[in-house]
């Protein structure tokens, strides 16, 4: 036993080594095989993507769906209901007592005697009926659910117009985030060659330890607003990722948009006609018309509960006996019947009837229906109210906001042409030692907010531009 534990401890340690360099072999082909490839994404695509994947359009979508089955059901409310029943007995047993008879019409007694009967039979029956008037309930419910399934198809276009919007707006804040990254990285790059400049001055005698140092700090200034101008190009991602509801581990890639394009907005609009054509071409404004209409057609069917109905029926039925045997004082009778095809064929019934009822009292229920009907078409009508006011004040809000834009840009214009200019003079007189590193530090700052605030002047003239047709109802939906 003690002789073989030597021996134990080399053969582990192989062991172990082969394990790890299996491990080892294996781990490069598991990280390929992790990554995610690159993919580039176009806004047109971006779009399409999320209008299909979009949870809001497919609700929708499941919504309108299900309101062309109501209006299905509501057409069928004007056909004739068809049921049918059929029942075979096997086996039927009766036992009763029955007055004892000579076969005279009085009895010889009172005394009576014990029956038993016992039958197979067979039976079929179709009813069918025609509502020929219920208070005009069914009508008022086609036409209730025509205004809903209309109204379904506004609402699928409002959804997809805001899912349009969304993904719009991510795009273009992604792309923004990456050129203020760029601009970060630049500034930091700058930054990076000013501190070898520093540094060799230093190693002269031309710049004092102090303009080192600060200079140092600089640099990991410019590093700390890259890292974090990287982070928020990285949440920008994965919010688009989300809008679009691909797998987070996507590396996306955007193509650029032309933000030359953006020149061609003009800050002219005449606001007039923009509230007119919002009125008319907000979706789900005329979703919420459509739905008030809908609303009033259910108090017309509720109402309809007070006034009587009258309903057609045909029916027919047929029946056949297949066996009847009775036994009566120890004796037993079986009792011959036709085929039962034969039966079925000769003994068919018919009726037609005229069925007239109306409900005199029920407790309140039809007034307290009519009633819920009522405030739910109130209802619907102040919500249409309020959304109509709510685009007006909308628009109003966004087209100030649109306008504003324009003059962001200039402003941004201006303050990027002057600061360029000025970081080139300060520069210029910090290599020549003229100025400060107090100075070159304010002035670079103000040219990195500069360039920043141009950029996304830009980028928010394009966003303002999304939102005013959004809310216009102008949105184009590919």
């Amino acid at each position: 036993m003690t002789k073989d534990r030597p021996n134990r401890k080399p053969l582990i340690v192989k062991k172990s080594v082969l394990i790890l360099a299996v491990l080892l072999f294996l781990l490069p082909h598991n990280s390929r095989a992790i990554e995610q490839p690159t993919k580039t994404l176009s806004l047109r695509e971006c779009v399409s993507i999320a209008l299909k994947n979009a949870t809001a359009v497919k609700k929708a979508e499941n919504n309108q769906q299900l309101e062309g089955a109501d209006l299905l059901r509501s057409y069928g409310s004007f056909l004739p209901r068809v049921t049918s029943s059929s029942s075979y007995v096997p086996r039927s047993v009766n036992r009763a007592y029955s007055p004892l008879s000579t076969g005279t019409l009085i009895p010889v007694d009172e005394a009576t005697i014990k029956t038993r009967t016992q039958t197979a039979s067979l039976n079929f029956s179709v009813t069918a009926s025609l509502n020929l008037f219920n208070g005009f309930s069914d009508y008022a419910g086609l036409q209730s659910a025509l205004d809903m399934k209309h109204a379904s198809g506004f609402t699928l276009r409002r959804a997809k117009e805001a899912v349009v919007y969304d993904v719009t707006q991510s795009y273009y804040q992604v792309l923004l985030n990456q050129e203020l990254l760029g601009i970060a990285r630049e500034n930091l790059q700058s930054a990076r060659d000013l501190l070898t400049l520093t540094d060799r001055q230093f190693n002269i005698g031309l710049k004092s330890v102090t303009d080192l140092y600060q200079q140092q700090a600089e640099v990991s200034n410019n590093e700390l607003s890259a890292i974090r101008a990287d982070n928020q190009l990285r949440r920008s991602k994965f919010e688009l990722l989300r809008r679009l509801r691909l797998d987070p581990r996507t590396d996306l890639s955007l193509e650029p948009v032309d933000t030359k394009s953006f020149a061609a907005f003009t800050p002219e609009l005449n606001i007039d006609d923009y509230a007119t054509s919002s009125i008319s071409n907000r979706a789900d404004l005329k979703a919420k018309a459509l739905e008030r209409d809908g609303a009033r057609w259910d108090v017309r069917r509720a109402a309809g509960n007070f006034l009587p109905k009258l309903d057609l029926a045909f029916t027919t039925s047929t029946s056949a006996i297949d066996s009847y045997r009775m036994s009566a004082l120890g004796m037993s009778y079986e009792y011959p019947y036709p085929s039962v095809n034969r039966q079925l064929r000769n003994g068919m019934d018919y009726s037609v009837s005229l069925n007239l009822s109306w409900t005199i009292f029920d407790g309140f229920q039809t007034r307290y229906n009519v009633e819920t009907a009522r405030i739910a078409h109130i209802n619907r009508q102040l919500d249409y109210e309020e959304l109509k006011d709510a685009i007006v004040i909308d628009l109003q809000q966004v087209a100030g906001d649109y306008r504003a834009a324009f003059s962001q840009i200039d402003s941004a214009k201006t303050n990027l042409k002057a600061s360029e200019s000025a970081f080139a003079g300060v520069l210029r007189k910090y290599e020549l030692e003229a100025s400060g590193f107090v100075e070159l530090s304010v002035s670079r700052a103000a040219l990195f907010n500069a360039r920043s605030s141009m950029t996304q002047a830009s980028y928010n003239l394009a966003l303002q531009k999304a939102l005013l047709d959004f809310t216009a109802g102008r949105t184009t939906i590919e």
